[in-house]
């Protein structure tokens, strides 16, 4: 059996981390999303929001951090790895802030090809703001589409989770492997 490469994405507060998260439990080897732990580094150094702040700094970084998470998931002895969110998350997070980046965030995409992208849907119910999520309903909305379109940019036929329960929802995943 080949290695499947599995991106979990979607807009802001979509439920991404919790399936990751369920799909833990479960015994799935899963790379969490990188993007806090390189806000709350930034903020030890004095900067509130370095995606705001800057943009193409933090991206650098997230483009680092998620090309170290392929590499470590082609290595990961398990034959189904999860990964909450991709390479082209950064290039359509970049596109939404009308940002230009240089070539090698788009080399970058084509180098690092996943098996299988689900995609979460905007979902109001469960959305919630917080310090490392500053974006409204509003925005997460327009991100969503930025991340399709993304996504489709580069070849992918997105798979659309269905709202549901947690469980649900990581059903309908494990059963389009």
């Amino acid at each position: 059996m080949r290695k499947e490469l599995v991106v979990i994405t979607g807009g802001p507060g979509t439920g991404k981390t919790t399936i990751i998260d369920g799909l833990i439990e479960q015994g799935y080897s899963c790379f969490p999303e990188i993007s806090r732990q390189i806000t709350l580094e930034a903020k030890k150094q004095g900067i509130e929001q370095l995606f705001l702040e800057k943009p193409l700094l933090f991206s650098e970084l997230l483009l680092e951090g998620r090309k170290k998470q392929f590499e470590s998931a082609k290595q990961d002895a398990a034959d189904f790895v999860f990964l909450d969110r991709g390479i082209p998350d950064i290039l359509a997070y970049m596109h939404y802030i009308g940002d230009s980046y240089p070539s090698f965030f788009d080399q970058a995409c084509k180098d690092h090809a996943y098996t299988k992208v689900f995609v979460l849907p905007p979902w109001q119910e469960i959305y919630i703001s917080d310090e490392a999520r500053y974006e409204n309903y509003e925005q997460a909305k327009l991100i969503f589409e930025h991340l399709k379109e993304t996504y489709q940019t580069y070849g992918y036929n997105l798979i659309e989770v269905p709202k549901g329960t947690v469980e649900e929802r990581i059903l309908f995943i494990l059963n389009s492997l």
